[in-house]
């Protein structure tokens, strides 16, 4: 599928911002499976301060405008994590004519950077294991939709793994069951893409693509979980 005209990125945002009040609680309780909680609040009250920023500052690229938000005002381990993934994205949008070539580069470039600060690897439990399949998908050449998946797929199938690094390293297996909760955030942002770019295929979360049913799946894998634990 080909774009024909520039993405409407401030839209993605704001979808994405919607998503994050929608998953809030469940973010929430899978943060406090593996965290200390806050995961959910930090990124509902970021993105929160993303829209009003993006209203104040009308002129401003929509994810630069997001990266000094969540680099400067967001508080955890994720805040700053994922304001440096904003930052390559909108280098990267600026540098490119193309939406395709600048998610390629600004997620490529925005993982490098994260694994630099978090030093995590695939296979850590981290948002790195939602970034590196959204990475291959976008440098394989997949559309947006595929890429959604693709990172949901990889932020899933941290259910099945011991984490071993930031604060779930500490819970040992308490954790296991339920996805890590940055990777489900990260993989929501891709779901969001998707939606403004390619809303007539994205997969996302959900086959229906709203943002309730992308809690109701989360809340799905919690359940199971806990009847597996």
């Amino acid at each position: 599928m080909t774009l024909d005209h520039r993405l409407d990125h401030r839209l993605v945002l704001t979808t994405y911002a919607q998503t994050a009040r929608t998953a809030h609680g469940t973010l929430t309780e899978l943060d406090q499976l593996s965290g200390d909680g806050d995961f959910g609040d930090n990124l509902r009250e970021g993105l929160d301060q993303v829209e009003t920023a993006l209203r104040e500052r009308p002129d401003e690229a929509a994810f630069a405008v997001a990266a000094a938000v969540f680099l400067d005002e967001v508080g955890g381990t994720s805040g700053p994590l994922i304001g440096l993934l904003f930052q390559e994205i909108a280098r990267a949008l600026y540098a490119s004519d193309d939406d395709r070539d600048g998610w390629r580069a600004g997620v490529t470039e925005g993982l490098a950077a994260i694994q630099r600060v978090g030093e995590a690897e695939p296979g850590d439990r981290t948002m790195v294991d939602a970034l590196v399949p959204a990475r291959d998908a976008l440098a394989a050449g997949e559309g947006f939709a595929a890429t959604a998946s693709a990172a949901l797929s990889g932020a899933r199938a941290t259910a099945a793994v011991r984490a071993r690094r930031g604060r779930a390293a500490y819970v040992g297996d308490r954790a296991l069951g339920a996805p890590d909760p940055g990777a489900m955030g990260v993989a929501l942002l891709f779901w969001s893409l998707a939606e403004v770019a390619e809303p007539d295929v994205a997969s996302g979360p959900t086959p229906d693509r709203t943002p309730d049913t992308a809690t109701d799946r989360l809340e799905e894998m919690l359940r199971q979980a806990r009847d597996s634990g």
